[in-house]
């Protein structure tokens, strides 16, 4: 088996590294291309944003070889006609066409919200009524809790579009919602390969991960092209789908919890939008208007570069799947004293490198030639006008003088 899921990352990994390049002129063709025009956006040139077709490719190409391959050598250890594995993967892949077409199409058009929310519904109730869904829970101390099934219906619903929206809204900052997703891929497939879970699952995940693995040189700042609404939206679908496939043999509440946990970051990210949203506009209408409040956006207000925060916001996430392998592997009590250590280690070392909020204003020195950024002033020879913050500046900005990147900016404390 570990033969075929090297072959799953490989092919995956080759054929999205291959295609990117094409992906991008298809976005310049097509005009899917994301062009700054608000301080929500965090770079000043426009850039193709099509980089998901590649990983969609990548992907698809890997899985068909290895379900051909492995039909034909008459494998066992597939389990791809045991359980209706089969008819899940079929409903898996006529709610990617219909997911993908949508958001193909807002990537070109900016379709209207509640049209992209429709479409991930309707992707999410064809994969369902095809077989995939939560089953019961045998949660300790209280022997079965059998689920209804039209709760199962909805609880699978709900998480599938729950979780592709999570990490679409991670897709704020260059490598961000595809790094993170490759970390969560990563910590599923050690708790799939822990927990014996099916063939079919480990070898969608590594696909996954291979496909992301090609892609990301291409994302990484400074930014060749973004993976888009069809990139980001076909990562959250795959891994709620391969989270669900992944436990389907085990009903404990402690194995079901876990893809929660690996996910932890984008769910939280998301809930949080949502009734900050809410909060602040007082109208439920509110959920569907894009914000600069994100974890990822707060943390550059903070100072830190946008590496830095995508940083940051790896590590959060590796975190969370080292908990979820913990938790698998050694229980819970070990799991929450890696927790307190890492929270201790990090709150001792914090003040290294936190930095503290600045006064708007605040003026920035480019630490080569001494060039200092006055907000005030801004850079209208470089499209930056008066009055944005540094925090604000694009990630491709540059010193105008010494052509140095943000990174070697500190604040200027004359």
């Amino acid at each position: 088996m570990w033969g075929d899921i090297a072959i799953a990352f490989l092919l995956a990994f080759i054929t999205a590294f291959m295609m990117t390049p094409y992906s991008i002129k298809l976005a310049i063709k097509v005009g899917a291309v994301d062009i700054p025009k608000d301080n929500r956006r965090m770079h000043n040139r426009p850039i193709p944003k099509l980089g998901g077709v590649a990983v969609i490719c990548g992907f698809i190409v890997s899985m068909c070889y290895l379900i051909f391959t492995m039909t034909i050598e008459n494998e066992g250890n597939l389990d791809l006609f045991q359980e209706h594995y089969f008819m899940k993967i079929i409903g898996y892949f006529l709610g990617t066409l219909v997911l993908g077409i949508t958001c193909f199409i807002d990537d070109i058009k900016n379709i209207k919200p509640l049209v992209k929310l429709s479409g991930q519904l309707l992707a999410a109730i064809i994969v369902t009524s095809f077989g995939l869904r939560l089953g019961n829970i045998n949660i300790p101390f209280i022997h079965s809790a059998e689920i209804n099934e039209l709760i199962s219906i909805i609880l699978t619903i709900g998480w599938i579009v729950g979780i592709t929206n999570a990490i679409n809204l991670m897709d704020g900052l260059d490598g961000l919602s595809s790094g993170i997703t490759l970390i969560s891929c990563l910590s599923l497939l050690i708790i799939f390969a822990l927990n014996n879970s099916p063939t079919i699952a480990i070898i969608m995940i590594t696909a996954l991960a291979g496909a992301i693995v090609g892609f990301l040189p291409y994302n990484f700042n400074p930014a060749k092209t973004f993976i888009g609404d069809t990139g980001s939206n076909f990562l959250g679908y795959t891994l709620s789908i391969v989270s669900i496939l992944g436990v389907a043999k085990t009903y404990t509440a402690a194995v079901i919890v876990l893809p929660i946990i690996v996910l932890g970051l984008p769910i939280f990210d998301t809930i949080w939008a949502i009734f900050r949203r809410i909060i602040k506009e007082k109208s439920f209408k509110a959920v569907f208007k894009a914000d600069k409040g994100h974890l990822h956006h707060r943390i550059v207000r903070r100072g830190f570069s946008t590496k830095q925060a995508v940083y940051i916001l790896y590590g959060i996430s590796a975190c969370c799947g080292m908990f979820a392998v913990i938790l698998l592997e050694s229980g819970i009590w070990k799991a929450i004293s890696f927790a307190i250590m890492v929270v201790l280690i990090v709150a001792v070392g914090l003040k290294n490198f936190i930095k503290p909020d600045r006064e708007p204003g605040s003026q920035y020195e480019c630490m080569n030639c001494r060039y200092i950024y006055n907000p005030k002033v801004g850079n209208e020879a470089a499209g930056i006008k008066p009055h944005t913050e540094f925090s604000d500046l694009p990630d491709d900005w540059t010193c105008p003088v010494c052509g140095k990147n943000k990174d070697n900016f500190k604040v200027h404390e004359g």
